[in-house]
């Protein structure tokens, strides 16, 4: 089973993150008894649950570029200010 980043988990709510660990769980069990064609099924499963966290993760990612974009216009405006 692939987990998904630690990013990622930080990102899931409760709800997300109790069906995660239940389903690596499950998935981890069915691997050991060599049921792949079953664990991969499971890890569809896990990789549809995240992501709603994953978008969340590129939000944050597209809000912090909007916010270091603001700050270095800023760093521009004053600079222009202080030339003149």
């Amino acid at each position: 089973m692939r987990h998904c980043s630690v990013q990622v988990r930080g990102l899931l709510t409760r709800d997300e993150l109790d069906r995660y660990n239940a389903l690596l769980e499950v998935g981890s069990f069915l691997e050991s008894q060599k049921r792949y064609d079953l664990s991969y099924t499971v890890q569809q499963e896990v990789d549809r649950l995240v992501q709603p966290a994953i978008e969340r993760l590129k939000e944050k990612g597209r809000q912090r570029d909007r916010a270091d974009e603001e700050y270095l216009a800023s760093l521009r405006a004053q600079a222009e200010e202080a030339d003149d």
